[in-house]
């Protein structure tokens, strides 16, 4: 089963758009394996944006996803980076269809509410910088089993 880490941005949080993000992630499939709501450190984000460094828009991003709280999520389920990334839309939310999470909550490329893994290498990569082997959980989903369980 693949794995991908998802960051609802700052702007996502300050919306109150992180429950209605991850209601589609989970309506389409995927399973949450975990989550927490951190603030990330400057250290975490530079690492994290690495591959960026040098770039004109490096400390932009590094300023804006160390400017609040977010939520981190790793999800899992069949090509769930493709699955992800289809989901989102186009980085700049102006350009992205509706119906995609950018198409239908943003209006910009700078607030674009998620980040989502570009590859199954850099979400492996991600996942480990944002959580520890402990914190991935697995479980079955088969809730209907689980509460006749109860009942019985």
């Amino acid at each position: 089963m693949e794995k991908s880490l998802i960051i609802c941005k700052p702007d996502a949080v300050q919306r109150g758009l992180v429950g209605d993000i991850l209601n589609r992630f989970e309506n389409k499939g995927l399973k949450i394996i975990a989550m927490k709501m951190i603030r990330v450190s400057r250290e975490l984000a530079e690492r994290h944006y690495a591959e960026h460094k040098g770039k004109d828009f490096f400390d932009d991003v590094v300023n804006y996803i160390t400017s609040g709280p977010v939520v981190v999520a790793v999800l899992a389920g069949p090509s769930t980076v493709t699955v992800i990334r289809q989901m989102l839309g186009s980085t700049d939310g102006r350009k992205a269809p509706p119906g995609t999470i950018r198409g239908d909550f943003a209006v910009s490329i700078r607030y674009n509410l998620v980040h989502g893994s570009d590859s199954v290498e850099a979400a492996e990569r991600e996942v480990d910088l944002f959580f520890t082997p402990e914190e991935l959980l697995k479980y079955d989903r088969d809730v209907l089993k689980w509460v006749w369980q109860l009942e019985n």
